[in-house]
């Protein structure tokens, strides 16, 4: 029995719970995601214990000091790759991982391997641990594209061949957002029970925001569409209100926002990173796949995320993604651009 105000939900939908609903609406499913997404969550709630002591266990010192009892103490972004990359590779499920802290991609052994290869930052944001402001963790799942062993040609696939992409993100509350191909679900982590539970079904981004998000200190780096657009954000020339301006510096907790609360995420080429900052297959890809699943869109500029073909692990883009209409703003401002 409990009370009306410290009622327990006795038939609440985890996120387990949830992935074995999807797995049923595929008769030929051999429950292979399933066990791989249960490893990520696994992997998801040790980082999500290591982020909240992360000052108690010294995890802010620098990769390679050791503590008082002569222990190897690790950075939290190194324990989170390490965390990814063991439970991955002990799901049974993967052949092939690319993580943004490795410079090669990771074949799991033989006797390990399955069909999916996982693309994953495991830390985005890490340089803003030491201030306490929101990280997460970042992935997209593909499927091996040909028998035999797998080789890098499967981790260079375009987004359009994502199975499932996601991101977690540690803030006041550690929280799941997963799309595996139907829309967007969101999960609470529930510390009482250890479960990420349901709490955004079927996640909408509005068709139009009111914020937009860009680091403004590189604007007299910016092309000209860049700068014109944004321009037209702040001093709108039709009597509108001007958009307000939010930029935390963690993708996550930025494109986080944008899916609540609509209007534009953008990190633009400049003149000195002509290919853009962020990477496209761990950070651009499974944040592009959620934003369109969910309703809007992502692009470069002059072509969507989802369709460039990887050429590299690390490789590069420009990215604008958010709320559709403010997309087809800026992408209208590269086309007048090209005009001229």
């Amino acid at each position: 029995m409990t009370s009306a105000g410290n009622a327990i939900d006795t038939d609440c939908m985890s996120l387990t719970r949830f992935l074995l609903a999807e797995q049923r609406r595929h008769p030929t499913a051999t429950g292979d995601l399933t066990q791989l997404m249960n490893a990520i969550l696994t992997a998801v709630k040790a980082i999500s214990s290591a982020v909240r002591r992360a000052g108690i266990a010294q995890l802010y010192g620098i990769a390679g000091n050791t503590n008082i009892q002569g222990e190897e103490v690790k950075k939290l972004d190194v324990l989170a790759n390490d965390l990814f990359i063991n439970m991955l590779r002990s799901s049974f499920t993967t052949c092939l991982l690319v993580s943004e802290e490795n410079e090669n991609a990771i074949e799991v052994e033989t006797d390990k391997q399955g069909k999916y290869i996982v693309c994953f930052d495991p830390l985005d944001g890490s340089s803003n641990i030491d201030c306490l402001v929101s990280i997460g963790t970042i992935f997209a799942i593909y499927k091996k594209t040909a028998e035999g062993p797998a080789t890098l040609k499967d981790a260079l696939q375009p987004g359009r061949n994502v199975v499932a992409a996601g991101y977690a993100l540690y803030g006041s509350a550690t929280m799941i957002v997963l799309s595996v191909g139907h829309g967007v679900n969101s999960f609470m982590l529930d510390p009482s029970i250890g479960e990420f539970l349901l709490t955004d079904r079927n996640m909408k981004v509005k068709p139009r925001g009111k914020i937009y998000s860009i680091n403004e200190g590189y604007s007299k780096f910016w092309s000209e569409p860049v700068k014109q657009y944004i321009d037209g954000l702040k001093n709108p020339k039709s009597g509108k209100p001007p958009y307000g301006g939010r930029y935390i510096g963690s993708m996550v907790a930025d494109v986080h926002r944008t899916l609540k609360y609509g209007g534009i995420f953008a990190y633009p080429a400049t003149s000195d990173a002509p290919k853009g900052k962020l990477r496209l297959l761990y950070e651009c890809i499974p944040m592009a796949y959620i934003m369109e699943q969910a309703g809007g869109l992502a692009t470069t500029g002059t072509m969507p995320i989802l369709d460039i073909q990887p050429e590299a692990i690390h490789q590069r883009t420009p990215i604008f993604l958010g709320s559709k209409e403010d997309v087809e703003d800026l992408i209208a401002s590269f086309k007048a651009h090209e005009k001229a």
